[in-house]
């Protein structure tokens, strides 16, 4: 019998075929390790860069039979998967994380309750709005401004509208609603956004990533920084909080876990994701384990990496018009990966940029540089 979880689940099979599929799949290729992409479109991010493709609806029950017979383990990339898949294709394979996971950090009514009912965990006060009717007496009690956020499927910026004054709710709510309604949160003011990216494996062992310090444009994320600049205890507590969080889930995989850092220096999450995640690409180029290997490792039950910093970094997402003039903002010794798509939209991502530098150098900022070799892309 082979005991060795790399040779057992040698066809990793990943729900989605976004950007996060499509490095996920290039590190369990490093890894000798094949990728098989279940998604709903055609020529994929994912899809490029996969040794196989099943191209079907998420709730196709003979594709989603076909698909599990031809891997050996299924994770997914993104969130908007129907529980009902996921609970069909587990008669079938494992499936890492599990339904847990998926069901809370789908639904932001849900992950909001789930978090404040862990100990030593907070989030900024918020109020489940089910009808435009109770938006008015829930700003009453959270104050102005505040956010109305959709409760399901937003996601950079998307269904996010701030209210600064309590008139014109019925647009907000136009604006923010989706199936299964929205959520309104209190403003934060606070120092910085942080995240920080663990790793669980399926003996329970957590390694922790370095947190991030992230700047956003227009709700989406634009640089991550590292090191974040936080106090120590900061950092610490900001790791022993998304362990805690990923230990509550019995969370298999991994987990990306937002945050805010206030003035008064306490932490509030923002919102977690069960999948490698945006504000983790730094450690593609200044980590000895990337978050993509790591996530591949705990998925197939594997030993977990050391994701021990090796470097200062500064992640630059290349957005709509950014990929455009990617020879004006990459420096010649910068590190950049390309997403594989080819429409250029405005707020998309198309890939990004790790600037890294030694320990303790001075961060220099994006600005004109040299033409960009794009043979190194």
């Amino acid at each position: 019998m082979n005991d060795n979880p790399m040779q057992q689940h040698r066809i990793i099979g990943i729900l989605g075929g976004g950007q996060l599929g499509r490095m996920t799949i290039q590190a369990a290729q490093k890894l000798g390790l094949r990728g098989h992409v279940f998604c709903s479109e055609d020529h994929s991010p994912a899809g490029q860069v996969a040794d196989a493709v099943t191209v079907a609806a998420y709730h196709d029950r003979s594709a989603l039979a076909a698909f599990a017979e031809q891997v050996d383990i299924i994770t997914y990339e993104f969130e908007n998967i129907p529980l009902e898949s996921i609970d069909f294709l587990a008669q079938h394979r494992p499936v890492r994380p599990g339904r847990l996971a998926l069901e809370i950090s789908q639904n932001r009514i849900r992950e909001k309750e789930f978090l404040n009912h862990i100990p030593g965990i907070a989030t900024a006060p918020y109020r489940p709005i089910e009808t435009v009717d109770a938006l008015a007496p829930a700003l009453n009690a959270l104050g102005l401004p505040a956010i109305l956020k959709s409760a399901c499927y937003g996601y950079d910026g998307k269904g996010q509208v701030r209210i600064d004054q309590a008139k014109d709710l019925d647009a907000a709510w136009r604006q923010a609603s989706r199936d299964g309604g929205a959520v309104l949160e209190a403003f934060v003011t606070y120092q910085k956004e942080i995240s920080v990216i663990v790793g669980r494996g399926i003996d329970g062992q957590i390694r922790c990533f370095e947190p991030s310090h992230n700047s956003h444009v227009n709700h989406i994320l634009d640089i991550s920084r590292v090191p974040a600049g936080l106090k120590p205890s900061l950092a610490e507590q900001a790791a022993d909080m998304a362990e805690y969080i990923a230990q509550t889930l019995d969370l298999v995989g991994l987990l990306a876990v937002e945050m805010f850092v206030t003035r008064d220096d306490q932490l509030l999450v923002n919102e977690i994701a069960p999948r490698p995640h945006n504000s983790g690409h730094w450690t593609m180029d200044g980590c000895k384990t990337s978050q993509f290997t790591q996530f591949v490792l705990a998925v197939t039950g594997a030993p977990l990496g050391d994701p021990g910093r090796s470097c200062d970094v500064e992640m630059k997402n290349l957005i709509g018009e950014d990929f455009s003039r990617r020879d004006q903002i990459v420096l010649p010794n910068d590190h950049i990966h390309i997403y594989g798509k080819s429409d250029i939209r405005p707020g998309r991502k198309m890939g990004h940029v790790n600037r890294t530098r030694p320990f303790g150098a001075v961060g220099v900022p994006f600005a004109p540089a040299q033409p960009l070799d794009t043979k190194r892309g």
